[in-house]
């Protein structure tokens, strides 16, 4: 029977201030020995324009207001985190950061999991933690997403600093794009050295999760432009085989993080981040992780960029996730 942590929601404003901006400036230096910064210098450093920002933290099933320190120590109390974002978003990067930073200080063995890295480079990911690579030679060899400098170098600096494993989750993605194009099939293709690198258990039902994902679909039509009744049975396929990536990719995921719970024994947590779409309603990756392990506590977050997240309401986000953390979208 799979666990949830299930804490009742507290009230109160969020506290986004100094000793935030400071730990996310920290993250840049704390791997770089040859950066000559002090503690002072960063305390010194002007606080950057995301923890001025007013976030937000509310309770999905409740709707209560949460301080995030308490979301920290909420999360801190799980076995697995998995951490949905809109990946061009700023403040919920911030966020991120400061959610896994604290985590860290309430539990000493934490695992980072990333989506944004592929199996295939693990030992690159392993080499560099080690030291025994230059930043330089990680990202050249890598891989990394274009914004990995702002977006996801806080993440992977603070675990080197920390002596925590980072987790290269994701399918490698020529093998994701092979399956969109041929569907599942084209794992049948792939040498044993290759096939290595997806998930052994692949399932894609045509469950709820498919009926999201169709539905994000709908307006692409085989030929471009909207669908017409002529190329409906073309988009149908194109459907299935897209969203059979989307599986892998979750299955991949779910898998790499099940391997880290059992891995890491007894008093770890696997901190996971992911796009929110392979998160919302516990479907997708925290569903093929679960399927795979017994006895886990998890707790699932969604951050959602606003324009005012001191008003937003919940409305249709309020079954997204455990906590939903409203974000300033950018420019406004």
């Amino acid at each position: 029977m799979l666990a949830r942590v299930v804490v009742p929601a507290h009230t109160g404003a969020m506290p986004i201030g100094r000793r935030l901006a400071v730990l996310f400036l920290s993250a840049f230096f704390a791997a770089d020995c040859t950066s000559g910064w002090t503690g002072s210098q960063l305390a010194s450093t002007p606080t950057p324009a995301s923890a001025r920002a007013t976030l937000r933290v509310v309770h999905g099933s409740s709707g209560a207001a949460v301080p995030f320190d308490d979301l920290v120590s909420i999360a801190s109390m799980a076995d697995v985190v998995f951490v949905g974002e809109e990946h061009d978003d700023p403040e919920t990067h911030f966020a991120e950061f400061a959610l896994l930073e604290g985590i860290g200080r309430q539990r000493s063995r934490v695992i980072l999991s990333l989506e944004m890295f592929e199996r295939d480079v693990q030992a690159i990911v392993d080499d560099y933690l080690a030291g025994r690579i230059s930043e330089t030679d990680f990202l050249a060899r890598s891989r990394p997403w274009d914004r990995y400098a702002t977006d996801y170098r806080p993440l992977v600096l603070l675990a080197r600093a920390r002596g925590w494993p980072v987790i290269a989750s994701n399918v490698p993605r020529p093998i994701a794009a092979a399956v969109s194009r041929k569907g599942l099939a084209a794992l049948d293709t792939l040498p044993a050295s290759s096939r290595a690198w997806v998930a052994r258990d692949i399932s894609c039902p045509h469950d709820a999760y498919y009926t999201r994902f169709a539905d994000a679909m709908k307006n692409h039509s085989a030929g471009g432009g909207p669908p017409t009744p002529a190329d409906q049975a073309q988009v149908l396929a194109m459907t299935d085989r897209f969203y059979e990536a989307q599986c892998i990719k979750d299955e991949t995921m779910g898998e790499s993080v099940a391997r880290m719970l059992a891995v890491g024994g007894e008093g770890t947590i696997v901190v996971h981040f992911n796009g929110s779409f392979h998160s919302d309603y516990r479907q997708g990756t925290p569903q093929r992780a679960l399927r795979r392990v017994s006895n886990v506590r998890s707790l699932v977050i969604t951050a959602v960029p606003v324009v005012d997240p001191r008003v937003a309401t919940l409305g249709a986000n309020a079954t997204r996730a455990d906590y939903v953390i409203f974000t300033r979208r950018p420019g406004m």
